[in-house]
């Protein structure tokens, strides 16, 4: 995937990375200047982008910081250089944090080791529909799930019953599984979950 107006980086490894002046939100001078605190009563899901390899020290960062996270997983088997097999836990949306957050936390999540920034267009963070976000929060571990290339054309199908019902994806088959993958726009991003076929219906256009 292509990005432009890329800056360079620095993890904390030492390795090179690559960010988009496009996706990410700066922080303006102002920002720094507003006051931390919980005035208006009102938060909403945003994605926060990670140094790679650092969503759990992210998310775990939140918590202590008292910053309600959601950090979706999925359960992977991988095979060392020695011939042992191994289930291990990974984010589903690699580098991606969702937190839930007001306008005043903005500067305590950028401050918080590991993030690189808030994602959006422009200098403000866009925020994400909590419809999606609940839906995944409460379906996600009822379903087989698996990262998936973002795809952004296809026959679109509707889950209309079980968990996740109501999103949106593109129907696949894999093997002798249907899945559906999903997808976060705003990150970029996409999942495929499995589903049976009477859980699925088309989306009329």
């Amino acid at each position: 995937m292509e990005r432009s107006g890329n800056t360079s980086l620095l993890s904390e490894e030492g390795e090179a990375l690559s960010t988009t002046s496009n996706l990410v939100a700066a922080v303006s001078p102002n920002w720094a200047a507003e006051p931390v605190g919980k005035a208006s009563g009102l938060s909403r899901w945003f994605a926060v982008y990670t140094v790679p390899r650092h969503e759990k020290a992210v998310a775990r960062q939140f918590e202590v910081r008292c910053i309600e996270a959601f950090l979706p997983s999925y359960r992977s088997v991988h095979r060392w250089k020695n011939g042992c097999r191994v289930s291990v836990e990974l984010p589903l949306f690699p580098n991606y944090v969702f937190a839930s957050l007001e306008r005043g936390d903005y500067v305590r999540v950028l401050q918080t080791s590991g993030v690189l920034s808030l994602v959006g267009s422009g200098r403000e963070p866009t925020p994400l529909p909590d419809s999606d976000i609940e839906s995944l929060r409460s379906g996600l571990p009822l379903r087989d799930c698996e990262p998936h290339p973002y795809l952004v054309a296809g026959e679109k199908v509707r889950i209309h019953s079980g968990a996740l019902a109501g999103m949106v994806g593109v129907l696949l088959r894999k093997k002798n599984n249907l899945r559906v993958v999903l997808t976060v726009d705003l990150i970029m991003q996409s999942i495929s979950v499995e589903v049976g076929i009477d859980e699925v219906e088309p989306v009329r256009v």
